[in-house]
């Protein structure tokens, strides 16, 4: 059965929803915690067009970072996602290093209509925001951002997925609704979870849906994703006949590519930085 997100929350209607923000943030998020800026990555903009774009969503428009290169094109997409903090400097600078790859890459602030994540400064405010967000309105949304993306320089059978955290959950729904997708890359996204009208289902019970190969990338150490649901997955995707693959490295913990965090883990965040461009590679992708 083709399990189409769009259809398996009928009660929320977020084309009516206003959005509560009008821009990206700036900076680092708070919420997030303090910044280590000796680890902190920096990627220029020097031979890229990058920075913050209006796109058409339902409802309204949504602001999105925009990163690739300045001359040429049409260039492969990937939509970034993000952490459960929303669109701050490290997604941002992640656009730039894609786009420093030939990838047209853009993340959408998909907590728009949801909430400020700018104003949030704990992590229990930035999981309330990211709880009200109902997976069918960022399915949408992110069709909008594919689609625009075919109308500005983006290659439209070149269409690439990957995120982080809340972004990681995002990836593999995303890779179970889209056809378009060629390939998608989960930085530690929860496979499992509770039912509800936001979420009705979780990459586990898409497994036999998945429309494109998806790697993930996990942490033996995450205290919030089990490798016994690591495993559920590989078995509920080996059942259903679907290429995924995963990579798990040891000792690391959840948000071991956020070069901002104290989770920081160098080694394990390069290594998963150049699986993810050869899957891609390897998938049609790049």
């Amino acid at each position: 059965m083709n399990a189409d997100i769009l259809s398996l929350v009928p009660k929320v209607d977020f084309t009516r929803r206003g959005f509560v923000k009008t821009g990206l943030i700036t900076g680092f998020t708070v919420a997030a915690g303090p910044v280590i800026a000796q680890s902190a990555i920096t990627t220029d903009t020097n031979g890229l067009t990058a920075g913050e774009v209006k796109v058409p969503v339902p409802g309204g428009e949504m602001a999105a970072y925009r990163a690739m290169p300045a001359q040429g094109g049409p260039f492969p997409t990937i939509l970034v996602i993000q952490e459960i903090f929303g669109v701050h400097e490290y997604i941002k600078d992640t656009c730039r290093r894609f786009a420093k790859e030939g990838y047209l890459a853009i993340a959408p602030d998909l907590y728009m209509r949801q909430g400020d994540m700018s104003k949030v400064t704990d992590m229990q405010g930035a999981i309330a925001i990211a709880g009200q967000v109902p997976d069918a309105q960022v399915m949408a949304d992110l069709d909008a951002m594919a689609n625009w993306a075919k109308s500005n320089r983006g290659h439209a059978e070149k269409l690439g997925i990957t995120g982080f955290c809340w972004g990681g959950r995002i990836t593999w729904l995303y890779a179970a609704h889209n056809p378009n997708v060629k390939a998608g890359v989960a930085w530690y996204g929860r496979l499992v979870g509770q039912s509800n009208e936001r979420t009705p289902k979780h990459p586990v019970d898409l497994a036999r849906d998945l429309k494109a190969p998806v790697l993930g990338l996990y942490g033996s150490a995450d205290q919030g994703i089990p490798l016994d649901t690591v495993e559920q997955m590989k078995k509920a995707a080996a059942d259903a006949g679907k290429k995924v693959e995963f990579h798990v490295y040891d000792g690391a913990p959840h948000a071991f590519h956020a070069d901002y965090r104290p989770s920081y883990r160098k080694e394990a965040a390069e290594d998963g930085w150049k699986r993810a461009l050869a899957w891609f590679r390897q998938h049609g992708v790049a």
